[in-house]
């Protein structure tokens, strides 16, 4: 049975956080943050099942990296994660085809950028499957 559950929070500086960091975890990458001059390693990261964005025709690292140098105040919101819970029901292809569609929705209603980042779930302490696929979109 599938089951709901969507969070938003923010990517603020004010609390430490770097849209680039968020972004390099999110989809499994390396990528560097010329803001602060840090290397974000992820590339190394498992359970990426898929990635893409949705409205910028560059590169992950030239879309965060502009969302960084685009706010200029020490407490700027550079991103916004939506987290949602996906039915493990579906197949692949569903999931990658329901995740876009939400992207799309909110590149559309907002005028946005759209990072997606599919992930697979962890398996439980005793090896089975937790069933936790779920979507990033910053």
């Amino acid at each position: 049975m599938a089951i709901y559950h969507c969070s938003v929070k923010p990517v603020q500086r004010s609390s430490g956080r770097s849209s680039v960091a968020a972004a390099a975890y999110r989809a499994g990458e390396n990528l560097h943050d010329e803001r602060t001059g840090k290397r974000h390693k992820y590339a190394q990261r498992s359970g990426v099942a898929h990635t893409a964005i949705i409205g910028f025709s560059g590169s992950r690292s030239e879309l965060w990296n502009a969302a960084e140098f685009a706010e200029k105040r020490k407490d700027a919101t550079t991103a916004r994660e939506y987290e949602v819970a996906l039915p493990a029901e579906l197949n692949e292809q569903q999931r990658i085809d329901l995740v876009n569609a939400f992207a799309n929705y909110l590149h559309d209603r907002h005028g946005c950028a759209v990072d997606l980042s599919i992930h697979e779930p962890r398996k439980n302490d005793d090896g089975t499957d937790n069933k936790n696929w779920h979507a990033h979109l910053l």
